[in-house]
């Protein structure tokens, strides 16, 4: 009797773990031109839309297996970038996007990514990056970026850098699939470890 109590609510814990809609805030930012809103409705819309800088914030809820991100793409303009914190709090992913072809402001990117991962707010945020771009003949490839960034000194937070191509959406999904399985694993195993790579 008792093993078959066990069996229930395991299979009880499991039937909700991948059959209820689970709920995730993403903040997604970066500098301006990195591609962050057309990442957004290509995920969105499943297709490449025509853009204009972002001033202020694109909230869109975006469908992926059981999973529904709202997703806030803060615009990156040096002049807005004070404004991201607006929406650090109750943030469980944090989606850093890099144009991996803009070797010359690769070190501002690595500023202000550890300048906002020095936030209170975002101490437990798990990290994916999106390496941009990499459509481009002259791209950085992932590793170097995460070099470039300074990844691999960040000894105890979960990261993950991920080759993207927002024109074509290669890698979109790939990388969702990594946050929203991190976020999981953190919800049902606050102290659980999580391996980082490049990919």
């Amino acid at each position: 009797m008792f093993l078959f109590r066990g069996m229930g609510t395991t299979i009880s814990r499991l039937a909700k773990r991948f059959f209820t809609k689970n709920e995730m805030k993403i903040l997604m930012v970066g500098l301006d031109a990195s591609g962050k809103t057309t990442i957004l409705y290509k995920l969105k819309l499943g297709a490449t839309v025509a853009t204009i800088p972002t001033i202020g914030f694109n909230t869109e809820a975006v469908e992926y297996k059981s999973i529904s991100f709202t997703i806030w793409d803060a615009g990156g303009r040096d002049k807005i970038r004070p404004l991201w914190r607006q929406h650090f709090q109750n943030a469980q992913g944090l989606i850093f996007v890099v144009d991996s072809n803009d070797r010359e402001r690769v070190a501002e990117a690595r500023n202000e990514l550890h300048r906002i991962l020095n936030e209170k707010e975002l101490s437990n945020v798990i990290l994916l990056v999106f390496a941009n771009k990499q459509d481009l003949p002259n791209s950085m490839p992932p590793a170097e970026v995460a070099d470039q960034l300074g990844l691999h000194s960040l000894k105890h937070r979960p990261w993950y850098i991920q080759s993207t191509s927002a024109a074509s959406g290669e890698g979109l999904y790939e990388g969702l699939e990594w946050l929203s399985e991190n976020i999981l694993t953190r919800q049902h195993d606050p102290g659980s470890c999580i391996d980082s790579s490049a990919k």
